[in-house]
């Protein structure tokens, strides 16, 4: 390597290897994810050498923290970027030690320390910036494998996609046409350095025990195996293809106004065809898919219970729940309640997924009233025509058609200058004319909105 961290002009570069960088995906700012091995060395090398124009470039070293050389590594390729004139991030995550291993040996501290360094990826990319990763065939023979003793469908066993959206940006896989083998050769033609990574030979770890242990075994036996995995995770990649297109005409069948889906319609499909919907719905909101044990109870559940029952299915991030013979998919944890809380006067407050705000009308100077903000209790009711009777807030709110789980999550606000004290207010579904409107009787406007994000 010269003074300068390029290659001398006397090596003669790659020409699949520049190939494989030169026709990118359009993109604001380029991002290598650098860690200092040999792929990610390589891979840095040659764009910098497709793309010398340095201003929207720059290098992501990921410190996990975990190995003794760890510091060591970290300032290796800070040097490195400075010898390419490349802005160097070098971000620190925290990942703690230890992890509880899965039944499958899965390690857990694999997961952690992957999903600490895409968090931190998703972090440092804007919109429309590209990331890209040095995974190469090799990488995508383990997952393939990985996956495979882990019981993925079609999906997992496609293996890595070349592309996907990352946060405001997204990653692209430029090398994962490549054995291993081939770019060791390049790295060490082109005389490169890079940092061993000592965990590597640590065979705990479930992808170290595929590659040190496995896969050379397997290759002794069949020497084109890399060829036939990947015919087969290419094979995989068309049936999910075809599986999400079925996924996606079906479920604008089953689909409700609401957006959720008609039970009825669901259940006149086949027990396959039902789960490839919820899978793809799932999949839409970037979430794991139910695991293969849970669909029988799953599906039973939902299609055998009385219109009376609520059940629920919890995943990873979401819940399916039954609402009128709909299945809802709700994201996000579900929120049971909150403190709570005087509304102030000119001011807003955050109350859960809602915003709040009590102001004057123009040319108001009476005294504020005073209201409070709390979740249902039981036996509320409510008077939503000042003329007529009032009427169970739980039975009112069944006739609003709320299910059952969003009725404990709504704010409901309480006049406490008058007796009882009055209900004033259901979220947005309903706002006493004392409160709302172009002249509100009280001379006071209350405003209750959820909150879209």
């Amino acid at each position: 390597m010269t003074p300068a961290g390029n290659p001398g002009p006397e090596y003669r570069w790659p020409v699949e290897l520049l190939a494989s960088v030169r026709h990118l995906p359009p993109h604001s700012t380029l991002f290598v994810a650098l860690s200092g091995g040999l792929d990610s060395v390589l891979l840095l090398h040659a764009v910098v050498r497709q793309y010398p124009q340095r201003e929207r470039l720059a290098a992501i070293h990921i410190n996990h923290q975990l190995q003794d050389n760890a510091a060591e590594t970290d300032a290796f390729c800070e040097r490195l970027c400075g010898s390419l004139g490349v802005r160097f991030l070098g971000i620190k995550v925290d990942v703690p030690a230890n992890q509880p291993e899965a039944e499958t040996g899965t390690g857990g501290l694999e997961e952690a320390a992957r999903d600490a360094r895409y968090q931190a990826f998703d972090d440092c990319l804007g919109k429309n910036d590209l990331l890209l990763l040095a995974h190469h065939q090799d990488d995508q023979l383990e997952t393939l494998l990985f996956r495979m003793f882990r019981g993925s469908g079609v999906a997992g066993l496609a293996g890595m996609p070349m592309s996907r959206p990352l946060g405001q940006g997204s990653l692209y896989r430029p090398l994962l046409r490549f054995s291993r083998s081939q770019l060791e050769a390049w790295a060490s033609e082109l005389k490169l350095d890079w940092m061993e990574d000592p965990s590597n030979q640590d065979s705990r770890f479930d992808r170290n025990f595929l590659r040190n242990r496995i896969i050379p075994a397997l290759k002794e036996r069949w020497p084109s195996l890399n060829q036939r995995l990947l015919a087969t995770s290419s094979a995989c990649k068309e049936s999910a293809e075809l599986n999400d297109r079925l996924a996606q005409l079906q479920f604008r069948e089953c689909r409700t106004e609401e957006g959720d889906l008609n039970l009825d319609a669901l259940s006149s499909l086949s027990i396959v065809e039902q789960k490839n919907i919820i899978r793809w719905w799932v999949s839409q909101h970037r979430l794991p898919a139910p695991n293969p044990a849970d669909w029988p109870q799953l599906l039973a559940e939902f299609q055998s219970s009385g219109p009376d029952r609520q059940p629920e299915f919890r995943g990873q991030g979401y819940t399916l729940r039954r609402h009128q013979n709909h299945l809802c998919l709700i994201t996000g944890p579900l929120v049971a309640g909150r403190d709570e809380a005087l509304l102030p006067v000119n001011g807003k407050i955050v109350w859960g997924s809602w915003r709040l705000a009590l102001s004057p009308v123009s040319g108001n100077y009476d005294a504020p009233p005073k209201l409070k903000v709390a979740c249902r209790g039981g036996g509320e009711r409510v008077r939503t025509n000042s003329d007529g009777p009032s009427k169970s807030l739980k039975n009112w709110l069944q006739e609003q058609k709320v299910p059952a789980w969003d009725r404990n999550a709504l704010p409901l606000i309480f006049d406490l200058d008058s007796p009882g004290p009055e209900l004033v207010a259901v979220g947005d579904l309903w706002v006493s004319q004392k409160y709302c409107g172009e002249a509100p009787a009280s001379g006071w406007r209350l405003i209750v909105e959820r909150d879209s994000n």
